[in-house]
């Protein structure tokens, strides 16, 4: 008579070694691509929310500085450590609607007066030379806006920022909606990183 159950221990260590299989498939798996991938987005996530941060530019209103479909990175920690430069190309949430991040150019500080005369920039009454990039940009009046006006001279508020567009006919900037607090900065646009053809820093 056949006895069945000699085939018992094999059956045993052959589900034995399937499970040992798969617990060192797991392993491997989890040592090789899960923890690298797990690590790369927490850190991403860490990056993302103290150090640096990417955008895409939506409007013309920085031309030719920034383009339409730019993506840009900046960098979100400087600020805590140094204080924003005229000229910065600063990101920060619009006034109106923190919700909505905007990208101007810094401009003016805080107890500064402002001019826009002739295409040209005036602080407390100096045309203003430096840095260049803004000498370069032709700013224009808008006697329909609360901040525009020709021959208006503009006092820059405590803890706030005096912002422009570098394409001044197609930007909507602090001679619209006034100023920026200084709460609502959130860093400073450094490198275009894509398109190809358009990676650079950032003047």
């Amino acid at each position: 008579m056949e006895d069945k159950n000699t085939a018992l221990p094999d059956e045993k260590n052959s589900n034995e070694k399937h499970k040992w299989d798969k617990k060192k498939i797991f392993n491997y798996l989890y040592e090789e691509w899960i923890k690298p991938i797990l690590i790369a987005l927490i850190l991403a996530l860490i990056i993302r929310a103290f150090f640096i941060q990417a955008y895409k530019i939506p409007t013309g209103s920085m031309r030719m500085t920034l383009i339409e479909n730019d993506k840009i990175l900046v960098n979100k920690i400087g600020y805590r450590f140094n204080e924003p430069e005229r000229g910065d190309v600063m990101v920060f949430k619009y006034p109106l609607d923190p919700k909505k991040d905007f990208v101007k150019r810094l401009i003016a500080f805080e107890g500064e007066e402002v001019e826009i005369k002739d295409g040209a920039v005036y602080i407390d009454g100096n045309r203003l030379e430096d840095p260049k990039v803004i000498l370069n940009n032709y700013y224009y009046n808008r006697e329909d806006w609360d901040y525009g006006r020709y021959g208006q001279t503009i006092k820059v508020p405590e803890d706030h920022y005096f912002v422009l567009g570098d394409n001044s006919a197609q930007s909507s900037d602090s001679r619209n909606w006034g100023f920026v607090p200084e709460k609502n900065t959130l860093g400073k646009a450094f490198l275009i990183w894509w398109p190809p053809k358009r990676v650079g820093l950032i003047e």
